[in-house]
């Protein structure tokens, strides 16, 4: 196994291959918005609240378990809706579970967080409640706050990547 290690830094040293940490990736992973099994997304969330109805298959072959379901959810809309969100303040850090404010309703919490290098703040994903009848588009960016050790900081909202939306960077 060294010797495969070896060769993979040595080759990829020319085109610039440097290691990166655990915390490193995680960060970006998050900017990204790119979804963790266990912690953003698990067995209890579908694929449309986590804001990954582009991977559906609607029209496979024998259908799918859960697509009936799917369906139901597309005519009567998400009860909640996976967000990324970013501190307006670049000092307090996410890690996980701190709550998420709109106004004076509790709507939901962070269920991953961390210090996004590139985007200069702390950057989590966490799902919040949709108000009754409204379209998932209705969360505005600007109307949250996250609670951190009992503080409410200003948070902008977006159900984009606020790192690299258009993917323009990663098919570069």
């Amino acid at each position: 196994m060294q010797g495969v290690y070896d060769d993979l830094t040595n080759a990829g040293a020319r085109h610039g291959l440097v290691h990166a940490g655990y915390h490193a990736l995680n960060s970006l992973r998050i900017e990204k918005a790119y979804r963790h099994w266990g912690h953003d997304i698990t067995d209890e969330d579908t694929p449309l609240e986590a804001g990954l109805g582009f991977a559906v298959k609607w029209d496979k072959p024998g259908g799918f378990i859960g697509r009936e379901a799917l369906l139901r959810q597309t005519k009567s809309g998400c009860a909640k809706r996976l967000v990324q969100f970013k501190l307006k303040s670049p000092e307090p850090l996410l890690y996980h579970n701190e709550p998420i404010w709109r106004g004076d309703a509790l709507v939901g919490f962070i269920r991953s967080g961390m210090f996004g290098h590139s985007l200069g703040a702390a950057v989590g994903l966490g799902y919040v409640t949709v108000p009754n009848g409204s379209p998932v588009e209705a969360i505005g960016s600007d109307d949250y706050e996250v609670e951190v050790a009992g503080i409410r900081y200003p948070a902008t909202a977006s159900l984009r990547p606020l790192y690299d939306p258009k993917n323009q960077r990663i098919k570069s």
